[in-house]
């Protein structure tokens, strides 16, 4: 069959078109801090990101969790792509946000938030991928009062792949054993000190009932029995709610919830849901909410190191900074093309 001239046109303009807005994916060396200096007129990226961020958490600071969860779960599935940012379309047919590992995911209005604002000062310069790593690093700033902050380098592009399937079968699961867990992280470069360092995010936050179910009927030598019998299995039992969520740490349940022989773990006058190393103090005393967790400190491998971040606050502050820069840093699978979306919740047309 013959093509008409018009045809070739055509498709010669679309090729052009779709070669000017899809690009091969940034390397981690690619990445720049200052990226976007001068790259959006008057306005600072940064700024606006921090801005943004941050009025969002002073009227929930919930969301601090949930955009410091869309960071790790975002980047360590495919690299820092924003590919948990996409819906359902006829391109993507079960996006990551679908994923079992992905239930409750939140803080995508914030997302949106942002990148209104980006697209309002300098359409099309901002990648989304971009702008989860800015709003995940600002809201540890902020859920950890300072202690946690870096430079992020910048320069990322979108990624045009996004699968349930895959985030399922990468992303950490609750219900695993430290071999488990140290081979998915060992895949993507971390050792398992940074599995032990990256598991302290789980200060803050929190979980819906499915995702800890085998953690109610867990033996009392892997769980306080307390908490088990009287807190969790209670959260869990209500009829409020199809799948109720609780705490992520003890300390963010109210002292009401907690009854009498938890009171040591209740909420400070100074308020909670602060992202400190409180997660390894718990889990020392096995009042966790994952088995993942706990597994932590049933063998001696991790278990120094929880040892020594429950020790040492500020020493954690400083290794979760390093190993947050190096998760800003996971790129796409190698071949893989990227574009700046204009929306972050679709591929370019």
């Amino acid at each position: 069959m013959k093509t008409s001239f018009v045809v070739v046109c055509m498709l010669a303009v679309a090729f052009r078109l779709a070669a000017a807005v899809v690009v091969p994916a940034a390397a981690p060396y690619a990445l720049k801090v200052g990226y976007y200096n001068s790259k959006c007129g008057n306005s600072s990226v940064e700024s606006i990101v921090n801005e943004t961020v941050t009025a969002y958490l002073d009227a929930d600071n919930s969301k601090g969790a949930a955009l410091l969860r869309l960071f790790f779960h975002d980047c360590f599935v495919r690299g820092c792509d924003a590919s948990i940012l996409l819906d359902k379309s006829d391109v993507i047919t079960s996006p990551e946000k679908a994923a079992g590992a992905n239930i409750g995911i939140a803080g995508l209005d914030v997302i949106d938030a942002i990148k209104a604002k980006l697209e309002a000062a300098c359409p099309g310069v901002v990648s989304c991928a971009d702008i989860v790593v800015f709003a995940g690093r600002d809201a540890t700033r902020y859920m950890s009062k300072g202690n946690v902050y870096f430079d992020v380098p910048a320069g990322r592009k979108d990624g045009l792949v996004s699968s349930s399937a895959e985030a399922d079968s990468t992303l950490p699961d609750s219900k695993a054993d430290v071999a488990e867990l140290v081979a998915g992280f060992t895949a993507k470069g971390f050792t398992p000190e940074e599995l032990v360092i990256l598991s302290g995010a789980h200060s803050i936050g929190k979980a819906h009932c499915s995702s800890f179910k085998d953690r109610l009927t867990a033996p009392s030598s892997e769980i306080n029995a307390s908490y088990r019998d009287d807190v969790l299995n209670k959260i869990c039992a209500s009829a409020a709610k199809a799948n109720p969520t609780a705490a992520n740490n003890i300390r963010d349940i109210d002292a009401a919830t907690l009854g009498s022989q938890l009171q040591g773990y209740v909420v400070p006058a100074g308020g909670g849901g602060d992202l400190d190393n409180s997660y390894y103090k718990n889990n020392k005393n096995n009042v966790v909410l994952f088995h993942s967790d706990w597994a932590l400190v049933a063998q001696s491998s991790t278990l120094k190191h929880v040892n020594e971040y429950a020790a040492n606050g500020t020493l954690w502050n400083s290794d979760f900074t390093s190993a947050l820069v190096k998760l800003s840093q996971l790129a796409m699978p190698a071949g893989s093309l990227g574009q700046v979306r204009m929306s972050c919740r679709a591929i370019n047309d």
